[in-house]
């Protein structure tokens, strides 16, 4: 199977192509990246361009699998507008030509709490998004909710770690129905996301965060 990578370059998806790359399903991985990155495998396609530029460049969005990574964060895009295209806008423009390309299913890294009636900014747009994609013609379509993603970053968040910090101590506290809250980690996702793309499910799935580590 050929894969396609949005957010290749991030938290999720860096963990994501290394797998990939290294995983005999995969006869082929596409990414779309700004500049091209340091990795050298017969594999692997890099193109390099903007998510602004997706339309220039769809003859070459081809995968059977897409794996959708892609995403900001409102300190590194504080406009609302700006924030909504990368979060919302590309990954369903990038889904709609794949899906032209012979994309047949579709894994999307979304979040836990995910609602189109939440009163939350970020989770409605999350909502929204996983509401546009289920509407696309996929055979296969996965949503992935993780709650705290755990991972070494390029850039510094010290909320974050403080996060990490908090979510180390109460995580074995978190049974049951809030099993779901646990923090995750970044690999973890990748790994479920991989695992369960070998497996060619059809229809609509959604993994909150207790599952998908449990696809690992």
């Amino acid at each position: 199977m050929r894969a396609l990578i949005f957010g290749a370059s991030g938290l999720i998806g860096s963990e994501l192509l290394k797998l990939a790359l290294n995983d005999p399903y995969f006869s082929s991985v596409t990414i779309i990246v700004r500049k091209k990155l340091s990795l050298s495998n017969n594999k692997l396609t890099q193109i390099i361009s903007t998510f602004e530029k997706l339309e220039e460049n769809q003859d070459s969005l081809q995968g059977d699998i897409l794996f959708s990574c892609l995403g900001t964060t409102k300190s590194k895009t504080p406009d609302q507008k700006e924030y909504y295209k990368i979060d919302h806008d590309y990954p369903v423009l990038g889904s709609k030509i794949a899906l032209k390309n012979g994309a047949k299913y579709i894994h999307l890294v979304s979040s836990l709490g995910a609602n189109t009636s939440s009163s939350s900014t970020y989770l409605k747009m999350k909502g929204e998004i996983e509401a546009d994609i289920s509407k696309l013609p996929f055979q296969g379509i996965h949503f992935y909710r993780p709650s705290l993603i755990i991972g070494k970053r390029n850039e510094s968040r010290p909320l974050e770690k403080i996060s990490t910090l908090i979510f180390n101590i109460i995580n074995p506290l978190l049974i049951g129905s809030l099993k779901k809250y646990r923090s995750i980690a970044a690999t973890d996702i990748a790994k479920a996301m991989l695992s369960q793309a070998k497996k060619e499910i059809k229809g609509i799935h959604i993994y909150q965060s207790n599952i998908i580590k449990e696809l690992t």
